[in-house]
């Protein structure tokens, strides 16, 4: 039986459309951009590489064919910046927009730039999109927008206090999409990360996500670190499953959209845990590890459990994540160790 992501492959390389990614050089990004020209769609794509690097677009450029590249148009340019954001939306029929500056510690110590980034920046590209007349919006939410609330798994409509300034940024998004929809009609849909992890993730700087961070740490043969006792616990959600749901909201019928969703496995997996399956699978790629790791203070702003409910994106978008944890760390682990012996690659 033919899935609804299937569908939506099948429909796409039948009828190409034009998008837009912003943040097309970041993390999930670049890996939408991959997907899309592999599906013969045509991009235009919009960073000014904060934290997004040229060398996940060279990457991209090496895994289609010189064919598909050509569909490919970069623009550099901010999303604080809305003549860029109108530049970029002008003529496109889904916008994809990832950029952000994520990363609680970050928002903590310069809430300002966080907050232009990801709220100016955010209401830049809404303006932009509606404008222009996308046919659909579909945004980067987040999982820390659930902050305080003690409930598990986090369901949608139940959200606490926000617990970093990023948190707030993120929430304020989902609000702003609400109000475009009830005030212009215009109609979005946000996809609330879980825990993101896979090839293209940068392993460097003081705001690295903790398995590419980790994994660097262990194939260098150095000391890895676990904020608290190990039992903190993350509901990981690869890559190729992110890329999914995006294609997923992008197509959704109308009454799925104005609606944010859950987007991660629907499972906990504590960091203790993760530190070991991260140990056998560098193994597996001929890496061995044998330190223990070093355990430190609880870090401000972060949960202590997070695990998603993923029955409203199943049921209204048809997602179905195709990788658990351990198949995406499999997946993801040549990658990193190729790319940490790779001398060209920063």
């Amino acid at each position: 039986m033919t899935t609804r992501y299937e569908q939506v492959q099948q429909d796409l390389k039948a009828r190409p459309k034009t998008w837009l990614i912003t943040g097309v050089a970041g993390f999930i990004g670049s890996n939408l951009l991959e997907t899309l020209l592999g599906l013969d769609q045509t991009v235009v794509g919009l960073d000014n590489f904060a934290t997004g690097h040229q060398h996940n677009l060279d990457e991209v450029q090496q895994a289609v064919t010189a064919e598909q590249w050509t569909r490919f148009t970069f623009i550099e340019g901010d999303i604080r910046n809305l003549e860029d954001c109108r530049k970029a939306a002008s003529g496109v029929d889904y916008v994809l927009h990832q950029a952000a500056l994520g990363s609680v510690p970050r928002s903590i110590e310069d809430p300002i730039t966080t907050n232009q980034a990801n709220i100016d920046g955010f209401l830049n590209m809404l303006v932009a999109a509606k404008d222009e007349g996308v046919v659909s919006f579909t945004y980067a939410a987040s999982s820390s927008t659930y902050g305080d609330h003690p409930g598990l798994p986090k369901v949608e409509d139940t959200i606490g206090k926000p617990l970093s300034p990023y948190a707030v940024t993120k929430y304020v998004n989902e609000l702003y999409a609400d109000v475009f929809a009830r005030t212009y009609g215009f109609n979005t849909i946000g996809l609330r990360y879980f825990n993101v992890f896979g090839k293209r993730q940068d392993p460097n700087g003081a705001y690295a996500a903790v398995i590419p961070k980790w994994t660097a740490a262990m194939i260098q043969g150095e000391e890895v670190s676990i904020n608290g006792d190990g039992e903190t616990s993350r509901d990981f959600c690869f890559i190729e499953n992110v890329v999914q749901i995006n294609l997923l909201a992008a197509t959704a019928k109308a009454e799925a959209t104005n609606q944010v969703y859950n987007v991660a496995l629907g499972d906990r997996t504590t960091l203790s845990t993760l530190f070991d399956a991260l140990k056998t699978a560098l193994a597996q790629c001929g890496v061995e590890y044998s330190a223990e790791p070093r355990y430190r203070d609880f870090r401000a702003g972060d949960v202590r459990h997070s695990q998603a409910d993923i029955s409203k994106a199943g049921e209204r978008l048809g997602y179905e994540p195709a990788f658990r944890i351990y198949d995406g760390i499999g997946r993801a682990m040549p990658w990193y160790v190729k790319t940490s012996n790779d001398k060209s690659h920063p």
